[in-house]
């Protein structure tokens, strides 16, 4: 009988496809491309709105966007 392979936690989605139906997916492209936390976060929100949260993940992407630009503002 053969081993089975235990999947890396690249190839496992918890709850859900929308991020595995991606080419690419967006922590894989935030990762790559050293992005930080609101922006990263905002990415991952307008990535899956259209098939997971629809306008409340638009909003919460809007939200990070917002948190971004007050540490801007802030700490420049």
């Amino acid at each position: 009988m053969a081993a089975r392979k235990k999947k890396t936690a690249s190839e496992i989605q918890i709850g859900g496809s929308h991020y595995k139906d991606f080419p690419i997916q967006p922590e894989e492209y935030i990762y790559a491309n050293g992005i930080g936390f609101h922006e990263g976060t905002a990415i991952k929100y307008l990535c899956r709105w259209r098939d997971k949260g629809g306008l409340e993940d638009l909003e919460k992407a809007k939200h990070f966007i917002d948190l971004l630009i007050e540490k801007v503002e802030k700490y420049g």
